[in-house]
């Protein structure tokens, strides 16, 4: 199977899980609102497992794992004492860790916030509770999608999140059914419960369900508590530097969820209702949301399909093999990354439009995910940048260029807390981040040409410079589109209603998209034209 259509196959999982997703948070914000305290408080509740969760995804499962069990498979039994005894380690762990966090309920949600009235940290609390436990699954979850990926068997990994997302709209819907939107007012055991309780069963769904495809490949996990003798030091050196990374990412997100919690005592300070538009942690979770999909349909795909290769690349000491699919891997994703921000960034209004229900929200939710897509094309490709680190089995170059991330992130977020007024804090942060983004991709390109020799050869510069230029035509065209529609003032058409902002969405994505497309046909764009060749040859399959 060729990388592009594994990618596409991965992908393609992908695009149905966030198209779910997206119903999924739709639904949500339809029962409890996007800037109401119900909302925040549940944000800061399900935020708490998903915060570790992407650093694992991000670092310490995919740095250790899918290296280490590529090497294994040489050994006489294929690598499963290899593979039984790593994930014996790392369910042990997350098990304790789970118990831990879930007990710590009450201190954990008290750590994450500021300025909150007893009665938002209760239920918060009672939330935290119902949604901790997937702390354990997202980590087996992840153990077990690495596995798969190192044998090169990518689709269930990209496609179980399907079945999370089923689960939580079917028990939204019975939660909307028996309580009606607006269930925020008055919170009940029954009403915490029936919200918080799928979205935990989803998750449990997500990661169970690989032990099916497990044994489709013939893989049989049995705890293994006879370490000695594995080979397991060499994993375990690489963990302690994406252990430390762990700690000092979670510190950015402490401070970001603490700062961002505050603008909920100047909502409750001007009595606003759920109409009001000042922005918090629910509005940064949905951002961030919207915000995650080009990066995870395109980039996620794309890495993940390459990142095996470039194991094996590494392994073999094949640096000239891993430059080439470094070339390939951040071309494709600079060509996905582009368009991505052209189009969220001119439909940022409408697409918040599609999430809230009032024009005020909107403006809240639209001018954070503005400022987050400034820093998409560098998180994408620093995303890349740190698969090749892992492949060569280098964890300490990451964990230096994330913590200067870490620190400009963390003073430019308490500079935004003493200047910036409640009404545009939120949309500051966002902005802040995105600058720590375009400094970390920056420091991890020259952290790896240290590595691995220059990279000017790749002849990356001039191809960014043609799909930018591609970029800022075709979100000029979008943008013409969406004054052709009125704009986004309230009343216009783009934002009078969730239908009209879909459609307005649809257009101008469709308008813009076809642009660059066609921008790029006629200058020969590999990446397009191979993107194409790929499509239709699935579509004749």
């Amino acid at each position: 199977m060729t990388i592009a259509r594994s990618s596409l196959i991965m992908a393609s999982g992908t695009v149905v899980s966030r198209i779910l997703g997206l119903v999924r948070t739709v639904m949500l914000a339809y029962a409890i609102g996007v800037t109401t305290n119900a909302a925040d408080a549940f944000g800061v509740a399900n935020q708490l497992p998903n915060n570790v969760y992407a650093i694992i995804v991000g670092g310490l499962l995919n740095a250790v794992l899918v290296p280490q069990i590529v090497r294994a498979r040489v050994r006489k039994d294929g690598g499963k004492g290899y593979i039984d005894g790593l994930l014996t380690i790392i369910i042990t762990v997350f098990a304790a860790i789970t118990i831990a966090a879930t007990l710590l309920s009450p201190f954990l949600v008290r750590l994450y916030t500021s300025g909150w009235t007893e009665e938002t940290l209760a239920l918060a609390t009672a939330f935290a509770y119902w949604c901790l436990p997937q702390l354990f699954f997202y980590g087996l979850y992840s153990i077990l999608g690495e596995v798969l990926n190192a044998r090169s068997s990518f689709g269930p990994f990209m496609w179980a999140p399907v079945l999370n997302n089923i689960v939580a709209i079917i028990g939204l819907a019975i939660f909307v059914g028996m309580f009606g939107p607006g269930a925020n007012l008055y919170w009940d055991q029954s009403q915490i419960a029936l919200l918080a309780g799928p979205w935990t069963a989803g998750v449990v769904a997500q990661a169970l369900i690989l032990f099916v495809f497990w044994k489709r490949i013939g893989l049989r996990f049995t705890f293994n508590f006879k370490l000695r003798g594995l080979g397991l030091r060499p994993a375990l050196k690489a963990a302690s530097w994406t252990l430390a990374m762990l700690v000092i990412t979670q510190i950015g997100g402490l401070v970001q969820t603490s700062i961002t919690s505050t603008t909920i005592a100047a909502r409750t300070a001007t009595t606003a209702t759920f109409t009001d538009g000042i922005a918090s942690v629910a509005v940064a979770g949905t951002a961030w949301l919207i915000f995650m999909i080009p990066h995870s349909v395109g980039t996620v795909s794309i890495a993940t399909a390459y990142f095996t290769r470039m194991s094996e690349h590494a392994h073999t000491k094949k640096f000239d093999l891993l430059k080439v699919d470094l070339k390939k891997s951040l071309r494709s994703i600079l060509a996905i990354s582009a368009i991505a921000t052209a189009v969220m960034g001119v439909a940022a209004f409408p697409i918040a439009r599609v999430f809230a229900f009032e024009y005020r929200p909107t403006v809240a939710l639209g001018t954070v995910l503005i400022a987050l897509m400034v820093g998409l094309i560098p998180f994408s490709v620093n995303f890349m940048l740190q698969r090749v680190f892992y492949a060569l089995e280098d964890t300490r170059s990451p964990f230096i260029f994330t913590s200067i991330q870490i620190l400009i992130f963390i003073i430019g977020a308490y500079v935004c807390a003493a200047l910036v007024p409640a009404m545009a804090l939120v949309a500051a942060i966002s902005l802040v981040m995105s600058v720590s983004f375009i400094v970390q991709g920056s420091l991890a390109y020259l952290l790896l040409t240290r590595r691995i020799g220059s990279l000017k050869d790749l002849k990356l510069a001039s191809y960014a410079l043609q799909v930018l230029g591609a970029a800022v035509l075709a979100g000029a065209a979008g943008y013409y589109v969406l004054f052709l529609l009125g704009g986004v003032s309230e009343g216009s058409y783009s934002v009078a209603s969730g239908l009209n902002a879909l459609i307005s969405c649809l257009i101008i994505g469709g308008t813009a998209t076809s642009v660059y497309v066609t921008i790029l046909w006629l200058a020969k764009n590999s990446e397009v034209r191979s993107a194409m060749t790929a499509v239709k040859g699935i579509f004749r399959r």
